[in-house]
C-alpha cells in the first residue's frame, strides 16, 4: 500500500522505535515508511542512536514563507516532510502523541494539562530493550513532565541556552541511545509577540542554528554509530487580535508543521 501523502506527528515515536529494533507492545501509528526508506538507503534499516530535537511551535507555513531561515536545516537534512498535529493542538496533546503513537482519545492528555503518562511510549520501548535514555528539557514544560517516572535519566535546566549546552555535552560523551531535546523559545516569543514578529523570529532562527550544531556534533563524535536524527515540532501556530501568537485550533497554520530528517551513517 501506498504512503498517505501526509502522516501524522504519531508516526514519530513508532518510526523510531522500528529502526532501533524495539517496537512498541501496544498499537500505534504505524512507522513512517519515507523513514524506513532512508534508513535503508544509508545504513541497511537499523539504527544505533537517535537524537530527537523538538523547537515548539514551528509550522509549516514559516518554512514556505522563510525557507531561507531553515536552509541550514535542510543542508544537514536528508528528507523534509509536513506532517499533521492532533488535536488539541496544545503541546502537552502534541508530545504525548509523538512518543506514544496514538491519538490523545487513548492515551488521555486532552487539554493543557500535564500529567504522567501511563501509556506505552518510545521510552517504555527503548528501555525495555535496554536502550538507554534521556530527555533534556527546560523546567516546568511538557517535555520535563509528562514522562516522568521511567528509569531514564533527566536533564532539567531553568533556560534554553543551559538545556543545549547540556545536549551537545550529552552527544560528545556517548552516554545514550536516546537523546530527546526541547526548545520552548520560538513558542513563548511568538505568543507573546506574533509569529512573525522580529522578536519570534530570532528565537526560530537561533532553533534552526542549535539545530545545525546538534547535527555536526553528531558528526563529530559518532563516528562508527549509525544515528538517526530529527528535528520535530509539535504544533505550528497563527496570529491573533493584539498581534500576539496562538494555537488549537483544527486549522492549517497550527496543525501543519514542517520536520527534518537525517541518517548518520557512521562515515561522515
Amino acid at each position: 500500500m501506498d504512503e498517505p501523502l501526509q502522516r501524522c506527528i504519531t508516526s514519530v515515536g513508532p518510526t523510531v522505535a522500528a529502526l532501533m529494533g524495539a517496537p512498541y507492545e501496544y498499537g500505534t501509528d504505524a512507522p513512517h515508511q519515507a523513514l524506513l526508506t532512508l534508513a535503508g538507503a544509508k545504513t541497511g534499516g537499523t539504527i544505533d542512536r537517535a537524537v530527537i530535537y523538538n523547537p515548539d511551535a514551528v509550522a509549516w507555513w514559516l518554512y514556505e514563507k522563510y525557507p531561507a531561515k531553515f536552509a541550514k536545516a535542510k543542508e544537514r537534512s536528508d528528507l523534509t516532510l509536513r506532517l499533521t498535529s492532533v488535536m488539541p493542538s496544545v503541546t502537552p496533546v502534541c508530545f504525548a502523541s509523538m512518543y506514544t503513537g496514538v491519538q490523545p482519545a487513548i492515551h488521555g492528555i486532552q487539554s493543557y494539562t500535564k500529567p504522567v503518562l501511563t501509556q506505552e511510549t518510545l521510552f517504555d520501548a527503548l528501555l525495555r530493550a535496554g536502550k538507554r535514555c534521556a530527555i533534556v528539557s527546560t523546567a516546568g514544560d511538557s517535555i520535563s513532565k509528562i514522562f516522568l517516572q521511567r528509569r531514564m535519566d533527566y536533564f532539567i535546566y531553568p533556560t534554553v541556552a543551559a538545556v543545549n549546552v547540556k545536549a551537545l555535552s550529552l552527544l560528545k560523551k556517548n552516554a545514550y541511545d536516546l537523546i530527546v531535546v526541547y526548545n520552548g523559545n520560538y513558542d513563548s516569543r511568538m505568543h507573546a509577540k506574533g509569529p512573525e514578529s522580529g522578536y519570534a523570529l530570532r528565537a526560530l532562527e537561533a532553533n534552526v542554528a542549535f539545530y545545525r550544531r546538534l547535527v555536526d556534533e553528531i558528526r563529530r563524535s559518532c563516528g562508527g554509530q549509525r544515528v538517526f536524527y530529527g528535528f520535530c515540532p509539535d504544533h505550528g501556530c497563527h496570529l491573533i487580535d493584539g498581534r500576539r501568537g496562538s494555537h488549537g485550533l483544527d486549522m492549517a497554520e497550527d496543525m501543519n508543521v514542517v520536520h527534518f530528517y537525517g541518517v548518520s551513517d557512521g562515515r561522515e
